[in-house]
């Protein structure tokens, strides 16, 4: 291990080791834990910051396209920022820990020129201290684990690395294993719902290639429903995309002040006129002055088009649909979709989030079946969570929690 500091700080007693041995086993189990990646790669971040005592994390994996390094997720640093960032392997620290597959601690980057500047100028985050380690899965190093500013500016110390060094090791098979997972699950479940409208397509058209003077009325009825199952099949492509990218963590997801109010009444305008073609009351209860979240804009309002949508399809002609948005003690801020539609079984409730899982209406046509895994996503990302509440005949309420924006 490679390390500039000056003075070495006093060895921990048994008993500091032992607690952070333990701290280490609960990380190991927590790593263990789930096999989503997006959720994943937070807990490993904030591990990582707890138990070095720093101030920020960041994950950055090889780009099999460019051989260069790019982040996968950030801490401390706005992650929308990062996304187009490349960091070198020639000039940085993560490039160097990657080529030499060893940590390496750095407790004042102003006097090494191993530290890539690059990212602070474009970030405008400063980097005082820093500590890397290499992602190794199968002999191969696949990136880098960093925590940055040891609090207090104190050097890094062998158990920093120590632990350090564990987690990425850890944490290499866990990336590794959940990617394998999301890839296999994802594969068979998209086998499966193309098969449907591709069939159909594939029929239909076999029907009008075979069969001479078909009469023109059942002919424009062949072709729409080849065009309907082909517009079905593109949506269920796009959405599967943007699930996929979501739980890689891809899709960068901005931190920046949010006015919740605006973002449900966007909504909440674009999706007016279906109501009113539906007849329903659609209600908003938005409080003075509107909660604040540090977020994305456009990925909350995707959001809540979601559930909106949701809430006019399944809902009843003349019936009314409700938004409210309140701040809760405990430092969250809740926004509730209610409906008076059909509402939901019971039973499906603990399965309406998984991915292509759809309650069956005839009355409703089908969608791709990811709308609320994609919204759960979103949501998770923001570090909050989705509630559902449904009865049989008694509508749905689905509510978003999400940490209310700290004060400035």
């Amino acid at each position: 291990m490679a390390q500039d500091a000056p003075s070495p700080p006093p060895h921990p007693s048994a008993e500091e080791r032992v607690r952070r041995l333990e701290q280490i086993l609960q990380a190991a189990a927590l790593l263990n834990s789930t096999l989503n990646l997006q959720m994943l790669l937070q807990r490993l971040m904030d591990t990582a910051t707890r138990l070095t005592q720093t101030e920020a994390s960041s994950i950055l994996m090889v780009d099999r396209k460019t051989g260069e390094l790019r982040f996968e997720a950030a801490t401390g640093i706005k992650s929308d920022e990062l996304q187009a960032i490349r960091v070198p392997l020639e000039g940085s620290v993560a490039g160097w820990v990657l080529q030499h597959g060893q940590p390496l601690a750095i407790s004042d980057t102003s006097r090494d020129a191993r530290f890539y500047r690059g990212v602070d100028e474009q970030t405008h985050f400063h980097t005082r201290s820093i500590l890397a380690a290499p992602l190794v899965s199968r002999g191969i190093a696949i990136g880098v684990l960093e925590v940055l500013n040891k609090v207090g500016d104190a050097p890094f110390t062998d158990e920093d690395v120590e632990t350090m060094t564990w987690l990425a090791s850890q944490a290499a098979i866990a990336l590794e294993n959940a990617r394998a997972f999301r890839q296999a699950d994802l594969v068979s479940d998209v086998v499966h719902e193309l098969r449907t409208p591709l069939t159909s397509i594939v029929g239909y058209s076999k029907m009008l290639l075979i069969t001479e003077d078909l009469d023109p009325a059942l002919q424009r009825q062949f072709l729409e429903t080849i065009h309907r199952e082909a517009t079905r099949m593109g949506n269920l492509v796009n959405d599967i995309l943007e699930l996929s990218r979501l739980e890689s963590g891809r899709i960068r997801i901005a931190r920046e002040p949010v006015a919740l109010n605006a973002v449900v009444e966007e909504a909440a305008a674009l999706l007016g006129q279906q109501a009113r073609d539906k007849g329903l009351d659609l209600r908003l209860h938005l409080p003075t002055p509107s909660p604040t979240v540090l977020g994305d804009a456009q990925r909350l309002r995707q959001v809540f088009l979601n559930l909106l949508s949701n809430a006019i399809k399944y809902n009843r002609p003349g019936g009314w649909v409700a938004v409210r948005v309140e701040e809760r003690p405990e430092g969250s801020v809740a926004v509730a979709v209610q409906d008076s539609g059909k509402g939901i079984a019971r039973e499906h409730l603990p399965r309406l989030f998984e991915k292509f899982f759809r309650v069956d209406d005839e009355e409703v046509p089908k969608g791709s079946g990811l709308g609320l895994a994609i919204a759960r996503q979103i949501v998770e990302a923001h570090g909050g969570r989705i509630e559902v509440e449904s009865e049989l005949g008694q509508g749905s309420t689905f509510t978003v929690v999400l940490p209310v924006a700290p004060a400035q």
